[in-house]
Parts: structure tokens; sequence; C-alpha cells
């Protein structure tokens, strides 16, 4: 089993994390033994406790102390209320409440454990915890969802993320009742894939999949919802040059990404490779932040002049500038983004990921090879 990084709080805590990225086999395993475990999918279970959300302490041994999982907790909101009684009666009781996503929860009950359960979010596999067996171009192609990386399965990439598009987002999307036009919907996910790591114009991708305006930000809103999309503000602190607006879009695996996005002749390596690329770095910078608790939020900077950098990383941390580029050679022109960025804030740690094989030091930029740099996120952040 791969060791994941994740490190969850000693008391009550919720735990959100994209479907397929792990969180009941990790836990299964992690808290293997004495464990009392309610999982929500069996069926027995879910009409026992949606008929009588008191029945929950049926499932608690008399006397018991330790952990209580409750897999899937979206599935019954309602025990929400039976779970905060049991929290304020027994002091010995610890809960970890799964989920895909808070979102039917915040819809349906006003009862999210106020403040008595912090919120933890899993993500997919990072290039720290593959270690040696983290494959670049595999993971540019099919992502870093765990499935993929089973050994005791064997697993046709190609298949296994047809299948997680039509089971996980259209139908979940479908089940939850967000929307009831499938065909809309579907134009619409293409659409957006062709915004993978790109300042988000709403009213093209209105325009792209003939849909309203206001119906395509309420998918987006959707996605983000369900974690299966981020939006990435614009770095604009004490700015001192006019900034571009709009949020960067990014689905949050690179394989989902690629199995969503159409395919034909008039789509070049290039283009579809660099926001792969982009997308990999993003998702281990957001499960490095989340797993070790570092102190940063994550934003882009691109001036209307045309200046960028694809991520900064602000907070009590401090303050670091990261441009990513496939190339594996670098030239003036790639750093001018990180120089301009460094003369308006030069307190500014600034990295250059990129595909060649030398580690360098240019104008106070280290510039590292992607392959070291995804593995080794703890020597930069």
């Amino acid at each position: 089993m791969i060791k994941r990084s994740i490190v969850f709080p000693e008391g009550n805590f919720f735990l959100f994390g994209p479907r397929g990225s792990g969180k009941s086999y990790w836990l299964h395993n992690a808290y293997a033994g004495d464990v009392v475990y309610i999982d929500l999918l069996e069926s027995r279970v879910f009409n026992r406790l949606s008929a009588d959300p008191q029945r929950l302490t049926e499932y608690i041994p008399g006397g018991y102390a330790g952990s209580v999982i409750i897999d899937e907790i979206q599935k019954i909101p309602a025990l929400l209320d039976e779970v905060h009684r049991l929290i304020e009666k027994s002091r010995n009781l610890r809960f970890i409440l799964t989920g895909p996503s808070p979102r039917k929860l915040r819809r349906t009950s006003s009862n999210l454990l106020g403040g008595r359960a912090s919120t933890c979010h899993f993500h997919p596999l990072t290039a720290m915890e593959l270690e040696s067996s983290f494959d670049l171009v595999k993971a540019l192609r099919y992502g870093l969802l765990p499935t993929l990386y089973d050994a005791e399965k064997d697993i046709d990439p190609d298949n296994y993320l047809a299948g997680y598009i039509e089971a996980y987002l259209r139908e979940e999307i479908l089940q939850e009742g967000l929307t009831r036009n499938v065909a809309a919907f579907n134009r619409f996910l293409e659409a957006a894939s062709f915004s993978q790591g790109e300042v988000l114009n709403v009213t093209q991708v209105a325009r792209e999949c003939s849909v309203h305006r206001k119906v395509v930000e309420s998918y987006f809103q959707i996605l983000e919802d369900l974690l299966i999309a981020h939006r990435i503000p614009v770095f604009t602190r004490k700015a001192k040059r006019r900034l571009i607006q709009h949020a960067k879009f990014y689905f949050f695996d690179t394989g989902v990404y690629r199995a969503i996005r159409p395919k034909g002749p008039l789509d070049t390596p290039e283009l579809i490779d660099g926001a792969s690329l982009e997308t990999l770095v993003l998702q281990n910078l957001q499960a490095y932040i989340d797993n070790h608790k570092r102190k940063y939020t994550i934003h882009y900077w691109r001036t209307t002049a045309g200046k960028e950098v694809d991520f900064i990383l602000y907070g009590d941390d401090g303050l670091v500038a990261i441009e990513v580029k496939r190339s594996q050679t670098i030239t003036p022109k790639d750093l001018s983004g990180l120089r301009t960025f460094m003369e308006d804030y030069p307190a500014t740690q600034a990295v250059m990921l990129y595909g060649g094989d030398k580690h360098l030091d240019i104008d106070g930029i280290s510039v590292v090879p992607i392959l070291h740099a995804l593995p080794h996120l703890d020597e930069y952040l």
C-alpha cells in the first residue's frame, strides 16, 4: 500500500475528497482493527439509518471508546444531528465523517457540528507519495487517481477514466438533481476542458456550448462544490501594475482533464501537454499544502501587458512564485514573468520548473527539473 502523506487531526473531523481519490480504502487500512465503521453505501445500513437517524447508537457498542467512521455522510445529512448529540454526550467518541464534498450537507443541513469537527481534504496521489514509482509521462497522460497505481489490479487507464467521467461526473450530478439537461451539461464539460489552465471567460464557454451564461456559471460552481475543479484567483495584494481580474480554471486531475477534453487533428500536443503539466504541478501543490498543513493560498499573476507567473503561493509561510515550462532549455523570455514579479515583490522566492535535467540559479531564480521538484516539494516551499 502506498503511504499517504495526510495527517489526520486528533479530534472529530470531516474528510472530503473527489470520488476515486482513495478515502474509503485509506481509512479501512489506516484504522484497521478496533474501530466502528458505518458504510452508508450498504443498502441495509442506509435504509435503517435514513428511516431513523437515532438508530446510530445501535451501531456503537455500549461503553465503546474510540473512532466511529461514517462513510458517505452526505447520503443522510440528518445523521449530523445525532452525531452532534453523541459528541456532547460522550467525550470518548471520535467521529470521522467522509464524503465527496460538503455541497449536499450545506444545502440540506444547518448542522455542520458548529466547530466541533475540523475539515480535511483528501487528494489523489502525489509524486512525493509515489517516490521512486512516480512516472512523469504516466502522470501527465493518466493523472494520479490511486486505482491506476494498484499493482494488484489489471486496469486499462483509458477505460477507467472514461468510466470515471460517466459514473462519477455525469451520473452523480444527475442523481443529485443538480441539472436535468444531460446534453447541455455534456457540451459544457467539453467546452470547459478547453479552458484548462486558461483565464476563464464564462461568456465564451456559454457561447461554445449553446447554454445561457447564468446556467454555465452554475455548472462551474457545481464542479467547484464537488471538488472536481478549481478556479485560481489572480494575486492582487499591493499590486503595482494593472492586472487581469478573471480567475484561471483547472480540473482537479490531469487524467480526468484529458479524458474529458475532445481530441482531434486540430488539437496540437503542445497545447494539451502544456495544460497537463500545469495541472499536474497544481494538484501536487494543493495536496502538499493540505497534507502538510502549510499556510499558503494559491493564486496566479498576469498583467494586462502580458507578463505572467503560473502560480503564486502566499500566506504566513511566505511568498513563492512558480513558473512551469515544458521545454528542456530556458531562455531569458521564459524568465521574464518571474523577473517582473520579483521587481514588484523583492521578498519572493522564485522557482522555475522545466523539462531539463540541470539545476540552475539564474539571477536569484531557482531553475529546477520538474522530475526532481515534484517528489521534493518540501525543498522549495
